[in-house]
């Protein structure tokens, strides 16, 4: 059942259009992760959803009730929602107990009440050992968890995210992805949780929604949007994939020009023939003994760059038509700069894009 609902969303500052026609589906109890460059849209849409900014078109409901149009908007105050801003913005001079208690005190709630439900939230973040600690004591994590116990407390309809782990370091980041997502599964707040990082995304969200230039490129499991994009900026933008442009042969195949024709085992050919081919990088494979002439989806080149990095290869290989394709293989596959090498793109991971 739909619990957050964006209809024809549109944001213009003057001639600038940075949020454009958008709509989206998002049910009670689930984390949706607006993911995109910088510039897309995703916090002007967070912003929009929270009421900081008035729609120039479109409606935005919740739970059935519209609180934004062009007409009307209700006040951030009067929306139920919490958000958690990249900066966590504490109290310094409150203790951990009273930023998370503040909100519940602001809203006259009686003491008990403020003191059992301040409680359980900082056994449920792992706080209750810091309590009395003020945030310039605390480490960029703990931070990160009195915000979100502060938001959490008040038992929103709604919690919004805005870049929550930018300033943490990658360690700090990777620990708290999974403590947002356990949070999440323990309180089941419906999340509109914005951010760059594909990795972030991927391991919080149920569903992600990519957004590029004010728009929504694709939304969908994180699988489906990893294994199945639909466009060229997905495909290249999740994860990372060597994209190839030609014209389809009618055969599931399409012709890239310079004597590579890829045959695709899924996806979508465009009716004008123009279609465009992904294939992730780990999904090629490399070798140095030429094919049989009757395989398919081979083609020769030369490695221009090789780096090794631990756990894979990086490789660069440069092909007849002067086409560079990027290559990430097991560290038993080795080659030089210089080397010839054969490229196999199995059809199973030849994904179709209509352009």
């Amino acid at each position: 059942m739909s619990f957050l609902e964006l209809t024809g969303l549109t944001k213009q500052y003057g001639a600038l259009t940075v949020v454009s026609d958008i709509s989206l589906v998002i049910e009670k109890g689930q984390l949706v992760c607006l993911l995109g460059p910088s510039g897309c849209g995703k916090t002007t849409t967070l912003r929009l959803i929270a009421g900081f900014l008035e729609p120039s078109a479109g409606k935005i409901h919740v739970g059935g009730r519209c609180i934004s149009s062009p007409d009307h908007t209700e006040p951030p105050e009067r929306r139920e929602m919490s958000m958690i801003f990249q900066s966590y913005a504490l109290w310094p001079h409150m203790t951990v107990f009273e930023n998370i208690a503040y909100g519940l005190r602001l809203r006259g709630l009686a003491k008990a009440e403020v003191q059992q439900r301040t409680q359980t939230m900082l056994a449920a973040t792992k706080l209750a050992s810091l309590a009395d600690r003020y945030p310039g004591n605390l480490s960029g994590g703990q931070q990160q968890r009195v915000s979100l116990a502060r938001a959490l407390v008040i038992e929103p309809e709604i919690l919004l995210l805005d870049e929550p782990l930018s300033n943490l370091d990658a360690n700090l980041r990777e620990e708290m992805r999974f403590e947002i997502r356990r949070l999440h599964d323990k309180y089941r707040y419906t999340t509109v949780y914005v951010t760059h990082d594909q990795t972030e995304a991927m391991t919080t969200a149920d569903v992600i929604v990519v957004m590029n230039q004010g728009v929504i490129e694709q939304a969908g499991s994180p699988e489906d949007i990893y294994q199945r994009p639909l466009t060229e900026f997905v495909a290249r933008f999740i994860g990372s994939a060597n994209i190839f442009k030609g014209k389809s042969t009618g055969d599931a195949s399409v012709d890239c020009g310079a004597g590579l024709v890829l045959r695709c085992g899924s996806g979508d050919f465009a009716v004008n023939g123009d279609t465009a081919v992904s294939i992730r990088h780990h999904d090629i494979q490399m070798g140095t003994v030429k094919p049989d002439a009757s395989a398919l989806n081979w083609i020769g080149g030369t490695v221009t760059r090789q780096v090794y990095l631990g756990s894979h290869r990086d490789y660069l290989v440069t092909l007849a038509g002067g086409e560079t394709v990027r290559v990430i293989t097991s560290v038993n596959v080795a080659a030089e700069e210089g080397a010839g090498v054969w490229l196999h793109f199995p059809p199973e991971h030849c994904r179709a894009l209509a352009r």
